[in-house]
């Protein structure tokens, strides 16, 4: 059973309403992490004494205990957040106890008769009395209306902030809005398209903005925050990106504190429920190479080889890189075909990136690249002591020889490489890195022996 919809009054009883000021001049700062910061600049025409104020418009998600109001002359007593917005539905459960009217036409003659009824209850249909009768009004097709006198003091049309002031003297006042809102935040997203051949890849950068505020910010100064800043949430990705060296380059960028600051060239409004995106970065050319990477977890070996993995490895420095620092997002690879066409080849997420970091972006497994592991030995030492003897087979099946970067990991404690086919490098106490080359059309292999203990 359905609520049947419901007009706006014809008359209305008039109520003294508080001043009103619509959005001014607004300034939006956006972090990374569902969190917005909301500067509303509003000139308000006040009584000397005190007043009630209304600020619309608002943020539906507003964070009342945030907000702060300041304006010269004036003291804040008391501030009020109305939330409970106008609907059909609102109006009848405000109505419960009341008396409306019900407007019915005949389908025939268009001749409308008017009852008095009160409202018995709105919980999951109408159910009114209407003289000595109860009825459950429904939406059964014929045509009924029902009509409100007045319009609920605690209903709004819109968000509306109202705060109760005390004001020095009488006039108009340059006043300013603050106050933090959940519902918006920004992400990066990149498109790389990267050329095998000349080992170069041109990469564009988008802001993406959404809002789900519940308010549109007209023609909004906005400032983007690149960081994560305590009291929101973090987005997190599915896929990440390796950073194998951190920068230590200073980019031009602005900061704040220990964040990059990343203003919009101009004015821009951000509607209720919208998605905007914004260019910020367009680099062609920059240096980059495939490589091929696998990983081997732990000191153990697997049934059948497993491919390697592809992945794009460039820089972000200033010389022979992209010359910037990257907000955290995802980046999306394409690579031309044969016909010239851009061909989409996988996506990984980066987190934030400084100026002069080398990365290596995953884009997916590789077809004809494949690594068997083998646990040729298993030795024990001592009561704590175990000797391993890996074996490492690479196979290729691509027409061109390539390079797989071999990692093995969990060699934690005081575990040793006694003795190796390869020379590797110890990157870290517990991993270990080995660039092996792989004929065209064949295969190689790779041998190392650990002494670990458990």
């Amino acid at each position: 059973m359905r609520c049947l919809p419901v007009v706006m009054p014809l008359l209305f009883v008039a109520v003294p309403a508080p001043a009103q000021t619509a959005q001014g001049d607004v300034a939006v700062t956006i972090y990374n992490n569902d969190i917005a910061l909301v500067q509303d600049a509003r000139t308000l025409t006040v009584p000397a004494g005190r007043s009630r104020q209304e600020f619309p418009d608002v943020s539906a998600q507003i964070r009342p205990e945030t907000a702060s109001l300041s304006g010269a002359g004036i003291a804040i007593v008391e501030q009020n957040f109305d939330y409970d917005l106008l609907s059909p539905d609102k109006l009848m459960e405000k109505a419960v106890g009341q008396t409306i009217t019900i407007v019915r036409t005949n389908p025939a003659t268009g001749a409308e008769t008017r009852e008095q009824a009160r409202v018995l209850a709105a919980n999951g249909g109408i159910v009114l009395q209407i003289g000595e009768r109860i009825e459950v009004l429904r939406d059964d097709g014929l045509p009924v209306r029902v009509v409100f006198d007045k319009v609920p003091d605690n209903l709004r049309a819109r968000p509306t902030l109202s705060v109760t002031i005390d004001a020095a003297k009488a006039g108009p006042v340059a006043t300013r809005l603050s106050y933090l809102t959940p519902g918006m935040g920004w992400t990066s997203d990149y498109v790389m398209l990267f050329d095998e051949k000349t080992g170069a890849a041109d990469m564009q950068g988008w802001v993406t903005l959404t809002n789900n505020s519940g308010t549109t910010y007209a023609n909004a100064r906005t400032l983007l925050v690149a960081g994560n800043v305590g009291g929101g949430r973090n987005r997190l990705g599915a896929l990440t990106a390796t950073l194998e060296a951190a920068g230590t380059e200073s980019g031009q960028r602005e900061r704040l504190g220990d964040y990059y600051l990343y203003p919009l060239a101009e004015r821009t409004t951000i509607a209720q429920a919208q998605q905007k995106q914004v260019s910020f970065l367009d680099v062609k050319g920059a240096p980059a190479r495939k490589a091929y990477e696998f990983v081997n977890g732990w000191l153990s070996g697997n049934d059948t080889p497993r491919s390697a993995a592809t992945a794009i490895k460039f820089s972000t420095s200033r010389q022979g890189g992209l010359g910037d620092q990257l907000p955290a997002g995802t980046i999306r690879v394409y690579m031309r075909d044969q016909r010239g066409d851009p061909q989409f080849i996988g996506e990984s997420r980066i987190d934030h990136t400084p100026m002069g970091s080398s990365l290596s972006i995953r884009t997916g497994e590789a077809f004809d690249v494949k690594v068997k592991t083998v646990v040729e030995e298993r030795t024990r030492l001592s009561s704590r002591r175990w000797q391993t003897r890996m074996r490492y087979i690479l196979s290729n099946a691509r027409p061109e020889p390539v390079t797989v970067d071999v990692a093995q990991n969990g060699l934690w404690g005081d575990a040793r490489v006694t003795a190796q086919s390869l020379e590797g490098n110890r990157v870290s106490a517990d991993r270990i890195e080995w660039k092996v080359p792989v004929p065209a059309n064949g295969t190689t292999e790779l041998t190392a022996t650990f002494d670990t203990r458990y």
